[in-house]
């Protein structure tokens, strides 16, 4: 039954998020690190009740926080009643369960966070794949040292053998639905093979468009091909890979791939499960790395997505497109960039006018390429 609109804020669950500055994160500017972690909390669709923002000198292997931190987390907890507690970083099982028993709540990370957005965005069956794998594979790792109650055994006297603990029958069940899953995912991965193999025989030009998440990919591929893709100010908004024609002039000249957006401490469960829609990218003939110059981070973005390009062992030509310039000041910051990551050409996807240098860019391209 749906809860009536005044439905009053104090029958939900209360949520705290605890924001952390933990020494290993070389993030430059710790607020645009907190923003994007409120961002990550919206995204979610959660509106929550208290923040606390942390500096931790070091972090303790039991719960994270140092003991001080702590005891100003549990306090917080017991004064405004907090059900649900969410960390900004990514906490270990062992550091969940101990902090969930310490503060009497829910507690759970930026990576059990992150999964939760991609369960919401995936909207492709091949999507909904690769998320539903990924959380098994999450849950999969809090299994390990769940509890008493999940070490009984379940044999009896006089069974052949001791039984199966129902820690050991539920991680033999997540295995076996993540090889069925795995085993539907080839299937459509061969559909996606064959296509790809039609594309190479044609010597179709491919482009595929990255970047870190809600810079405006999706707003370039409408702009450029005029598709459909959901494009809105929230983090994955789209994580179904979309592939469209590209006509520049009235001719085709290939074909352009939106991919999911990256973001730093991106969870490893994601980037594997992934893996399969990724791969396009070793296969294109060239990289759109969109660049929100509005933010005052974006070289940091660059860099995340250099490190992930990197751990997916991906090398290929790549043009550095700077999107959101429309602003004097953004084009100051643009022209120091622009020294530094090239080639580049410096865009706005809001309209088709503000796009002439990258579509200028990509017919000079195709002429080069072979035919």
């Amino acid at each position: 039954m749906t809860k009536p609109a005044f439905f009053p804020t104090e029958q939900r669950q209360r949520i705290m998020l605890v924001a952390v500055q933990a020494p290993y994160n070389k993030t430059k500017n710790i607020q645009s690190y907190y923003d994007e972690f409120l961002h990550l909390v919206s995204s979610n669709g959660l509106k929550y009740d208290e923040v606390m923002y942390i500096k931790l000198r070091t972090t303790e292997t039991g719960y994270f926080l140092t003991k001080g931190k702590l005891e100003e987390v549990r306090a917080v907890c017991e004064e405004k009643k907090i059900r649900e507690v969410i960390f900004s970083d990514v906490l270990t099982p062992m550091q969940e369960r101990n902090l969930s028993e310490l503060l009497h709540a829910r507690v759970y990370d930026r990576t059990r966070l992150i999964l939760e957005i991609f369960e919401k965005s995936a909207h492709s069956a091949e999507g909904k794949l690769q998320v539903e794998i990924a959380m098994f594979h999450h849950k999969k790792a809090r299994m390990a040292g769940a509890g008493v109650h999940m070490s009984q055994q379940s044999g009896r006297v006089g069974n052949k053998g001791p039984g199966e603990t129902a820690k050991e029958k539920e991680t033999r069940h997540i295995e076996t639905q993540v090889n069925q899953l795995k085993k539907e995912l080839r299937a459509m991965q061969k559909v996606r093979d064959n296509q790809r193999k039609r594309r190479l025989e044609n010597n179709i030009p491919h482009i595929c468009l990255v970047g870190y998440t809600n810079t405006g990919k999706s707003t370039l591929l409408n702009q450029l091909t005029k598709a459909d893709v959901l494009a809105e100010n929230r983090l994955f908004a789209t994580l179904d890979t979309t592939t469209r024609e590209l006509f520049i002039d009235g001719k085709k000249k290939g074909v352009i791939s939106d991919t999911v957006g990256f973001i730093q401490q991106l969870p490893h469960q994601l980037i594997d499960a992934f893996k399969s829609t990724l791969d396009e990218l070793q296969y294109a003939d060239l990289l759109l790395q969109i660049i929100d110059v509005s933010d005052p981070d974006c070289e940091e973005h660059i860099k995340v997505v250099a490190e992930i390009l990197k751990d997916l062992e991906v090398d290929k030509d790549m043009l550095y497109v700077f999107n959101k310039a429309d602003c004097p000041q953004e084009q100051q910051l643009s022209e120091k960039l622009r020294n530094k990551y090239q080639p580049n050409v410096l865009i706005s996807a809001k309209t088709k006018e503000s796009v002439e240098p990258l579509i200028n860019f990509l017919r000079d391209w195709n002429k080069q390429q072979p035919s």
